[in-house]
Order: structure tokens, then C-alpha cells, then sequence
């Protein structure tokens, strides 16, 4: 599979504590599970940041109806996105729900999960994605992060970044998060969703190790989603800190379903 393998034994030397099980490292986690029914597609996402379901109905062609819910956000304007979402997409064909409607007007995690929502609508099994990102470690003097992403208990992709840049497999070495578009596209079907996904957990991640003032300063850096508009940026304030789920405790998904039915019905 590509992108699941490990190093070229000829090429870099990795660190021997890539050998530990990446579920038992300290690290970020996301789950993200789509549910296709008869009329309707359900998507739920939580991550130590987010919180967040959305269901599409439709009458198999066209989007007929947009249901949002966001549990818990990491800014307190980021709820308002969810208007924003069912204007973007109520009414419009399933084949034309993607990332290149109005993204940065949007919640950017409530859009991504219309998308999976839409290309999954008329599929029958339930698809969970679990992603892993260990938090970073030294090795040889740069962090090194440890990155997997797993579609119904099958391992997908095991990368490892260190320096900001891929190191494993052979075929990401020297590109970064930010760099790695071209080989994203030259994947395909499972392979190419799932590494499109593990690339955006790889970036939100950073957020967890970030100070409340970086986190803060992050906001102004540019007009990437709703909340970071300018009309409405000087007015966020934080609005939850961040759970870590490697530490234990519930799982990501826990009741949220139960959630999403109580605001908009079975």
C-alpha cells in the first residue's frame, strides 16, 4: 500500500523509538466516521480541538437538506459557521459538494465533513477513520512526529516528519505538509482520501502544542476559514482548551450521535 511502508533500510536511519506502538504515545487523535443511510449521510469528527457532526440529506442526486452541529470548537465566533455551511450546500448535486465551494467562508472542519459526507452519500458501509500524531520528540537534535492514519482497523499510511519535513516513506522524503499536493494527487481512490486527511490532522495537531498565545497569534495569519475573516477575528476568544485523548478517558465520538439527535432528530 502506498505510503504504509517503512524507510528504505539504505536510506535515512530512523530514530529506534519509531519501533513504539503510536497508540500508546502522547499525541493528538481524531476520529472521523461517515454513516450512509437511505436519504441521508451522516459525518462526526472529534479531535482534542473539535467536536462536530454533519448530515446531508438528499433524494439521491441533490443535497435536499444541511444539518450541523458543532459540540465543541475552539473559538467562540466558530459557531456561526454552521449558517454558513447550509447556505454553501442545500440544494446543490452530491457530485458538486467539494472543496472548492466557498471553503474559507466556512468552518473548514464543518465543510471537510460535507465533502466526505457527499462522496460517501450513496455507499452502504460505515467507514472510521482513527489518526494518530505522536507529539514531537527529539531526535538528533529535531522534533519528530510519528503520523498514521487507519480507515475501519486497516492501516493506511505511517509516515514520519522531522524538521517540518517527511522523512518515511522514501517517496515523501523532503516534502512537507504544505508541499505535498502533487503526490496527494498521484494517489488513488482509499489511499488518496485518507492521505488527504492524515495531511490536514498533521497540521491541526499543531495546535495542541501550542502556548494559548500562539494559538491566539495564529488567528491573524490569514482568512483561512470563518472565524479568521476579518469582519469577525478581533472578536474570537477562546472558548475550550484542549482534550487529550491519548491520555485515556472517554473516546473520541462518545455521545455525539446521541447529541446529533437530540438538536435535529433520528
Amino acid at each position: 500500500m502506498t505510503g504504509a511502508r517503512g524507510p528504505d533500510p539504505a536510506g535515512i536511519e530512523m530514530n529506534a523509538r519509531v519501533a513504539d506502538d503510536i497508540t500508546t504515545l502522547p499525541g493528538y487523535r481524531r476520529v472521523l466516521r461517515v454513516e450512509p443511510e437511505q436519504g441521508s449521510v451522516l459525518a462526526m469528527l472529534e479531535d482534542d480541538l473539535h467536536c462536530m457532526a454533519v448530515r446531508l440529506r438528499h433524494d439521491g442526486k441533490c443535497v435536499t437538506a444541511v444539518e450541523p452541529l458543532m459540540e465543541r470548537v475552539p473559538w467562540t465566533i466558530c459557531p456561526g459557521a454552521a449558517e454558513v455551511l447550509v447556505k454553501t450546500f442545500t440544494g446543490i448535486p452530491l457530485k458538486d459538494v467539494t472543496a472548492r465551494r466557498e471553503k474559507q467562508a466556512n468552518c473548514t472542519h464543518l465543510h471537510d465533513l460535507a465533502i466526505i459526507a457527499a462522496a460517501h452519500a450513496l455507499d452502504e458501509p460505515s467507514i472510521d477513520y482513527h489518526i494518530f500524531v505522536s507529539d514531537p520528540r527529539d531526535a538528533d537534535g529535531e522534533p519528530e512526529r510519528r503520523l498514521e492514519i487507519r480507515r475501519n482497523g486497516h492501516l493506511m499510511h505511517s509516515w514520519v516528519e522531522r524538521g517540518g519535513n517527511f522523512v518515511a516513506p522514501s517517496d515523501l522524503a523532503g516534502l512537507s505538509a504544505l508541499t505535498m499536493r502533487d503526490w496527494i494527487a498521484s494517489q488513488e481512490g482509499a489511499e488518496q482520501e485518507a492521505a488527504r486527511l492524515l495531511q490536514w490532522a498533521s497540521l491541526v495537531a499543531h495546535g495542541r502544542t501550542m502556548t494559548d498565545e500562539q494559538r491566539r497569534s495564529s488567528l491573524g495569519m490569514r482568512p483561512s476559514c470563518f472565524t479568521m475573516q476579518p469582519e469577525r477575528v478581533e472578536h474570537a476568544r477562546m472558548a475550550n482548551g484542549i482534550h487529550d485523548f491519548s491520555a485515556g478517558g472517554r473516546e473520541p465520538l462518545e455521545g455525539l450521535r446521541d447529541e446529533f439527535e437530540a438538536a435535529h432528530g433520528p
